[in-house]
């Protein structure tokens, strides 16, 4: 199939944007997306078209100064085209080779609930939902009766020697692992809302590190690069501690038995702000990379690692990197990854902490 082909067939309304921002090229869903044609939309501000709730320009200039893409979930978007507001997550990626480029950008957009000429069955968050839904209740009715097969397997092992013992064993430390696995994907259905206080970046990123390298990150080679400047951040230091050990654990999966290194990163980033469905202003300054030199993401699950139940790995569940960033959007924060064999780079975006009226101290 032709590029033409490939434009015209794209499912999500993209955009092509010059240096200034404005709209050199639509595909056809991005027509039907605004109730406009091509000829109509070329040569338009992006803002002067789609109008979100989020700060677009800060998005499109980050993209510029770093080179990376960028995801802006769970964004409000007023139709134009009277389907009334609808959520949509934005890709914004830098366009074209070498100096073709020239500050141009590609903007897609991805309407999570729709309805009309768009409208191509349930939203997938809702969707995901149901499954999270139906797994809590499998995984309630299926551990009691593990619990039966593990104790049968017990006692059939007090009157067994040699091989036979060995399977009993193989049965017990099975149905043990599936347990935790059950208990995993209840955790992530039952997960309580933030207890937020001013929290330490650095101090939650060394407690993690301390705690993986004395398991799955035990022959990794830890690299810091900390901003010593960098304030207090507004979370719960549980869960956030929780987020970078599951980062950190997957970064040391994935570099394999051979180790790597695993770079952990701060700095502050005053230009990043987003705005709420309320249309209210945040700002997300505090910037944590966490950094492997390991095979990066397979491809055609790059975009899909943040879902549950998705996994590069075998053996993997799929819910660690989805409880990442639910934690992460429950404290109003933004995650994000990019992608290539040898360099991958999950960056997470946190709101600083407020002023503490004199007297109080600063928690971590």
């Amino acid at each position: 199939m032709k590029a033409p082909d490939l434009w015209g067939a794209l499912p999500l309304p993209a955009f092509v944007l010059d240096g200034q921002d404005v709209i050199e090229a639509a595909n056809p869903a991005a027509e039907g997306f605004l109730n406009r044609s091509a000829r109509a939309l070329s040569g338009c501000h992006i803002r002067s078209c789609l109008t979100m709730e989020a700060p677009l320009e800060e998005g499109l200039g980050r993209v510029r100064r770093t080179g990376a893409p960028l995801f802006i979930n769970d964004v409000g978007t007023p139709g134009t085209d009277g389907l009334g507001d609808r959520g949509c997550t934005i890709q914004i990626s830098p366009y074209g080779e070498g100096p073709k480029r020239d500050g141009r950008l590609l903007l897609l957009v991805s309407p999570q609930e729709t309805s009309g000429p768009l409208a191509h069955g349930r939203p997938a968050r809702k969707a995901a939902k149901s499954a999270i839904g139906m797994a809590e209740m499998l995984a309630h009715e299926i551990k009691n009766p593990l619990a039966g097969i593990t104790g049968a397997a017990q006692l059939l092992a007090m009157n067994l020697a040699g091989n036979d013992r060995e399977l009993t064993d193989l049965i017990v430390s099975e149905c043990r692992r599936i347990v935790l696995l059950l208990e995993r994907v209840e955790q992530f259905g039952n997960l309580s809302p933030p207890q937020c206080r001013p929290v330490n970046l650095h101090d939650a990123l060394d407690r993690a590190r301390r705690s993986a390298a004395l398991g799955q990150a035990a022959g990794m080679t830890f690299r810091e690069d900390f901003d010593p400047s960098l304030p207090s951040t507004w979370a719960d230091p549980d869960q956030l501690q929780q987020v970078f050990l599951n980062l950190i654990t997957n970064a040391a999966q994935a570099a394999g038995k051979d180790g790597g290194t695993i770079t952990l990163r701060s700095y502050y980033d005053q230009a990043l702000r987003l705005r709420d469905h309320g249309g209210k202003g945040r700002a997300l300054p505090l910037q944590v990379e966490i950094i492997d030199d390991g095979p990066g993401l397979p491809p055609e699950i790059a975009d899909e690692i943040f879902e549950p139940f998705v996994s590069g790995r075998e053996n993997g569940t799929g819910l660690g990197l989805a409880l990442v960033s639910k934690i992460i959007t429950d404290h109003g924060g933004l995650i994000g990854v990019r992608s290539r064999p040898g360099r991958t780079v999950f960056r997470i975006s946190l709101p600083q902490a407020p002023p503490l009226p004199d007297g109080d101290a600063d928690g971590g």
